[in-house]
Order: C-alpha cells, then sequence, then structure tokens
C-alpha cells in the first residue's frame, strides 16, 4: 500500500470503531469500491492495535480504579460500584469471545459480502433509532445489574456480522435497557478493550502462521493514525452525543445501506 492507501484507511478505521457506524463495513468496502488492493490481516490487525491504544488512555483512570477495585474483590475485599463494574465487562465480553473463535472461519467465508453489510447497517440503524426514541435514558453505567450486561453480552455477539457494528449495538441495547446515551456509550467503550484484545491476538496467531514479510513501516504509520483518530472520536462523541443522539449517525447508517444496493444493482 501506499501511504495515502494507509492514511485514509487507518483514519477511517480509528473513527469508526467507536462510533455507531461498523468500522469492518468501511475496511471491507471501501477497498472494493476505490479498486484498491485489499490491505490484508496484518494491516486490519495494526489499525486494530491503534484504536485499542486510544482507548486505554482515555479510559486509563478508569482502568487502573476498576482493576485495583476487582483485585482487591477476588482477594476477599468487598465489592463496590468500580469492581462490579470490572465483573460486568467480563460477563459482557465472554460471548463476543466465545463466538468469535468459534464462528470467525464461518462469517469470513459467507458474511462478508455487500449485501449482507447492506441489510446489517439499515436494520441495526433502525433498531438504534428505536432504541434513541425508547430509552429512558435515566441511569449510568453504574447501575447495570447482571441480567442486563448478560443481555448486552449476547446481543454483542451479533457484532460479529459485518455491518453490524460493535459499539451500535451495545449503544442501542444500552439505550433500551434506560442507560444515559453517555452512560451506553462509555460501557460500550469499556467493553471494547478486551473484545479487540482477544480478536487481535487470534488475528496476529493467523498473521504468524499465514502471511509473508511485514511491510513495519506502514504498520506504524496505521497504529499512529488509527489511536490518533480514534482518540479524538472518543473524546469529541461523548461530550457531544448527549445533545446530538444517535439519529445523525442512524441517517448515515441507512444512506451508506442504500448506496451499497444502488451499486450492486
Amino acid at each position: 500500500m501506499d501511504n495515502l492507501h494507509v492514511f485514509i484507511l487507518a483514519v477511517i478505521q480509528g473513527v469508526t470503531e467507536f462510533l455507531p457506524i461498523s468500522s469492518s463495513a468501511h475496511l471491507v468496502l471501501l477497498p472494493q469500491m476505490l479498486g484498491w488492493p485489499d490491505q490484508g490481516l496484518v494491516f486490519d490487525v495494526a489499525v486494530h492495535f491503534g484504536s485499542l491504544l486510544a482507548v486505554l488512555y482515555y479510559f486509563r483512570l478508569e482502568v487502573l480504579r476498576m482493576l485495583r477495585a476487582w483485585l482487591r474483590n477476588i482477594g476477599g475485599g468487598k465489592a463496590d460500584q468500580d469492581s462490579l463494574l470490572a465483573w460486568w465487562v467480563i460477563v459482557a465480553t465472554l460471548p463476543a469471545i466465545v463466538f468469535g473463535f468459534l464462528l470467525q472461519g464461518a462469517i469470513e467465508d459467507s458474511l462478508r459480502s455487500p449485501w449482507v453489510i447492506a441489510t446489517a447497517s439499515i436494520a441495526f440503524g433502525v433498531l438504534l433509532w428505536l432504541a434513541d426514541l425508547k430509552g429512558g435514558r435515566e441511569r449510568d453505567e453504574y447501575s447495570l445489574k447482571f441480567n442486563d450486561v448478560f443481555l448486552i453480552g449476547w446481543f454483542q455477539v451479533l457484532a460479529l456480522i459485518p455491518g453490524t457494528s460493535r459499539s451500535g449495538i451495545t449503544i442501542t441495547i444500552g439505550l433500551f435497557l434506560g442507560l444515559t446515551r453517555k452512560a451506553a456509550a462509555r460501557f460500550s467503550f469499556l467493553l471494547a478493550m478486551p473484545v479487540i484484545f482477544a480478536s487481535g491476538v487470534l488475528q496476529a496467531i493467523r498473521m504468524f502462521t499465514e502471511v509473508g514479510p511485514v511491510g513495519w513501516g506502514e504498520l506504524s504509520l496505521g497504529i499512529l493514525l488509527s489511536a490518533l483518530s480514534a482518540g479524538l472520536c472518543i473524546h469529541y462523541f461523548l461530550r457531544l452525543v448527549e445533545r446530538t443522539g444517535m439519529l445523525p449517525f442512524v441517517i448515515y447508517r441507512i444512506l451508506l445501506g442504500l448506496a451499497i444496493l444502488l451499486v450492486l444493482y
């Protein structure tokens, strides 16, 4: 890839990873529509690692607080809101990791098609709009209970379908459960850390066994650009989401899906 392709793909991945519009759809479709060569597994792993660095840095204080509280709790200490939130992240992550490991090959073989991406983009966009309309928007992430996070975790499995959006589906269910927009987004971003890490480990194993030479300059640039764009996206999304709501993202998803269908016809 040349530097322009690296720049565009890395920035798009960094931005779309945390917006409810599906990063996988953009990474799959953009090279196809522009006639670019496939960026390959190695590059995808690298830019996702950049996004992981961004979300870890942004939530570093919360993560450290949750980790300390969780370690105290498993060591016999009393549970508090931070240790419970850490447990909820674990509970909500397990289904996606298990099914991602079991179904990844089947998904890549049968679901990475423009038809699937277009349909998922529109359908789950409408679901996001309904959640934003109907949700009570009164709870924060610390009010979540086991049944809530168990439900979020199982719905997160749907993000294995390209075009669904991991952040989109988890924010959607959070809104249906009465979380505020900001709380739903924050919990979604906390869930992103173990999911991206687990996916990256799985892809890295495949990378070292199935691919050839690695262009470290391209990868380094991709990681840097993805991390910077993802960090900016998280910052401004959390600042603006209560005011903007989900409608702009719903409209974008529907237009994207319709555009794909028009191209297919």
